[in-house]
């Protein structure tokens, strides 16, 4: 396969995976370049949708990564399809480069990584992450620390309140955070659907437009919970420099992204680390701070969004945001550096 380059595969070629349909999938592929020989890293397995795609695309090995046990069994039946070719490792992806060092794959070709929650961890109802199914109020993808429960029934009302603001952007989260303690006093907040009540009683529902799916008015308040709870930004930046570190000169990250939050700091991480800084002023022209040498070349100046096609048969790529940088010969920020 080398010779001809990497076959790109459709996203109805892997739509069969227990219905989840990997976003951006052709996309992901081209920017990944697959190469016979070479080791990658999908640091999000999820239902292996990506996975499956580079195996079919080179004869390649991939590493994945995932905290979620649920995830971790799927991927040893997987391991069972690609002998040899594919291995799983049991973790956050924020890890990558201790796991890696770990498993005696300090080095890898490219990492992958589809950053937020997988199709299978919304539709089950008892993993608490959606309020359309009701199920208890969990959000944990390693299923160990704290629970969406202990944070709006043990958590202040000023607490609660800049958790919902600061990961859900949630304009009115004061108000929610207040409905949820005058609700705690009464009962303790145990289900996804009972919180979801709560705050629709705050916000009541959004007038319903022609043509137009309706919100719920939930929506950001859980998102923000879900994010706490498992450290999703945290994570995120931890990975972006886990990957700066074990990956080879021309080595790819590949990231998707789904809402403004994680695609900020993928955006400036890609940004920095690929030396586009704004210019110096030419009045000043002393005063210029070349710092560390690029850690990465940006092949791309935005960001690649899905196509109508796509958005209008998977409608959680809509959002959907693909950046992709490749490792250059410097050393990683921060080795070897002063940055």
């Amino acid at each position: 396969m080398t010779g001809a380059g990497p076959v790109v595969p459709s996203n109805a070629d892997n739509s069969a995976d227990d219905g989840h349909i990997p976003v951006l999938l052709p996309e992901v592929i081209k920017a990944l370049e697959p190469r016979d020989g070479e080791v990658y890293v999908d640091g999000t397995f999820g239902a292996g949708g990506y996975s499956r795609a580079v195996l079919l695309a080179a004869d390649c090995k991939i590493i994945a990564i995932d905290r979620d046990p649920d995830a971790v069994v799927r991927a040893e039946a997987f391991a069972k399809e690609f002998e040899g070719r594919f291995q799983i490792l049991t973790g956050c992806f924020g890890d990558v480069a201790d796991l890696l060092e770990a498993a005696g794959t300090p080095k890898v070709d490219g990492v992958m990584l589809d950053i937020g929650v997988s199709s299978f961890q919304f539709d089950e109802a008892e993993r608490g992450f959606s309020f359309s199914n009701d199920g208890p109020l969990d959000m944990r993808m390693g299923k160990s620390g704290e629970t969406a429960a202990d944070v709006v029934n043990d958590y202040s009302e000023t607490d609660i309140a800049n958790i919902i603001y600061k990961f859900g952007e949630e304009r009115k989260s004061r108000r929610i955070a207040s409905a949820i303690l005058r609700a705690r006093a009464e009962a303790p907040i145990t289900r996804t659907a009972q919180l979801a009540g709560i705050i629709e009683g705050v916000l009541g529902r959004p007038p319903r437009k022609k043509g137009k799916k309706q919100i719920h008015p939930a929506t950001r308040t859980f998102q923000a919970l879900r994010i706490y709870v498992n450290d999703e930004l945290g994570e995120l930046e931890r990975v972006l420099v886990g990957s700066e570190r074990c990956l080879k000169e021309d080595g790819r990250l590949v990231v998707v992204a789904f809402h403004s939050l994680e695609d900020r700091i993928v955006k400036k991480f890609m940004t920095e680390r690929g030396g586009r800084k704004p210019a110096a002023s030419r009045h000043m022209p002393d005063i210029i701070d070349l710092g560390p040498p690029p850690s990465f070349y940006l092949k791309t100046k935005g960001a690649v969004k899905p196509g109508e096609a796509e958005q209008s048969v998977n409608r959680r790529a809509r959002s959907a945001r693909l950046r992709v940088g490749s490792r250059t010969a410097a050393a990683a920020w921060g080795e070897g550096s002063d940055a």
